[in-house]
């Protein structure tokens, strides 16, 4: 491990790559293991002395663990940061804050971009099929290995809401709270379509090579932005682009081709192709596959409340946002039924906003409140000062 988090101030960072031995393998659901994990890590804050006041937050699909700092490969503000900074809801002043790259990532952990120890060259496609709960056992190996016996709170929107669920289920009394935000105990039919549409687009693109693209200079580019470009559409909502883009034309007039006139289509394509710029193709793969695979009560009987029985003294809170529709609200609400059902301690807020699911990572006041409200009355029944 190279740099201990625990001899950083209260407003540095902290973290790096966390290096585990090859005789302490992180077992997969498929069956199968990976050797030598690696998983790449940030941190912020300061751990107390009692070890109380540790947050886990989880990234969403194309996220890593830049979750308040600039992104080293593309300059922008860490993509967290409404949530985490100095006067956010999860101040470095009052908690330690870590924040992993998923297995299956492209920003330092074990992933198919990563050398494979007994070949030599980049995984491609020979990297195992992996999970969320694969993902949240990694996760789960990291935070033992920072010292950690109990953390406060596990916080996560989007599929980091999904692996705050797969923590609450797997390892109810590793957690005090958990923060569910914009997301669903499964991934719905229409979820599973449009990733296999960007799936498909990065595999025609004739530069992805069956997927061992790692040791040449071409990357599948095309590909990978045209399935961004799809995805991002769900991000969003109607209202949104309405009200940002509508019909307006890029210059005056029409071209009378395939030129991006409308706004929106410029839009579109600069999202791809800056996305291509800090992700790799058959990370997307693997994390959208891992995601299509999720649903959280299939290990317990296809009974959801099963799934939270243990994480009764679990502390929840979930969120949705009334315009998202790639996890609607009815997502969430199934939830806190499930929670409901075996007594766990729920609460549930519905935002109303017109941001689409994107929401979660824009500046949206009430969101934040309600968030920050929430933990500081979970930090004082934990009796964190």
């Amino acid at each position: 491990m190279r740099d201990d988090p625990t001899a950083k101030t209260m407003n540095e960072e902290g973290g790096g790559v966390m290096a585990f031995p090859a005789d302490a393998p992180l077992r997969l659901e498929s069956g199968g293991q990976i050797d030598g994990l690696e998983i790449a890590y940030k941190t912020y804050g300061r751990l107390n002395p009692e070890g109380s006041n540790a947050v886990l937050v989880c990234h969403a699909l194309t996220g890593d663990q830049y979750v308040a700092s600039n992104h080293p490969l593309t300059g922008r503000r860490g993509w967290g940061e409404h949530l985490v900074g100095a006067g956010r809801p999860i101040d470095p002043q009052n908690y330690f804050i870590i924040c992993s790259n998923v297995i299956g990532g492209c920003m330092g952990s074990t992933g198919p971009s990563s050398i494979n120890p007994a070949s030599g060259a980049p995984w491609g496609l020979t990297f195992p099929v992996i999970t969320l709960a694969d993902m949240v056992r990694g996760q789960a190996m990291l935070v033992a290995a920072l010292g950690i016996e109990r953390l406060f709170a596990v916080v996560g929107g989007s599929m980091g809401g999904m692996q705050v669920l797969q923590w609450a289920a797997d390892y109810p009394g590793r957690l005090f709270a958990a923060v569910c935000i914009a997301a669903a105990p499964r991934h719905s039919a229409q979820n599973i379509a449009f990733h296999e549409v960007g799936r498909q687009a990065i595999m025609a693109d004739p530069d992805w090579r069956g997927g061992a693209y790692g040791a040449g200079a071409a990357r599948p580019e095309k590909g990978l932005a045209v399935a961004r470009m799809a995805a991002h559409i769900t991000y969003l909502s109607e209202a949104a682009l309405q009200r940002k883009f509508g019909r307006e034309l890029q210059r005056d007039g029409l071209s009378w081709g395939f030129d991006a006139d409308f706004q929106v289509e410029s839009y579109l394509r600069h999202q791809g192709a800056s996305f291509v710029d800090r992700f790799d193709a058959n990370s997307y793969l693997y994390i959208t596959r891992a995601l299509d695979y999720f649903d959280l009560a299939a290990a317990h009987g296809g009974v959801l409340a099963e799934a939270f029985r243990a994480a009764r003294d679990v502390r929840f809170c979930v969120f949705s946002f009334t315009s998202d529709w790639l996890y609607p609200t009815v997502e969430s609400r199934a939830i806190v039924r499930a929670l409901n059902a075996v007594g766990a301690r729920a609460s549930f807020v519905e935002i109303d906003s017109d941001k689409g699911h994107d929401a979660f990572l824009l500046d949206e006041p009430v969101f934040h409140d309600a968030l920050g409200g929430f933990l500081t009355a979970a930090a004082a029944a934990r009796d964190i000062a």
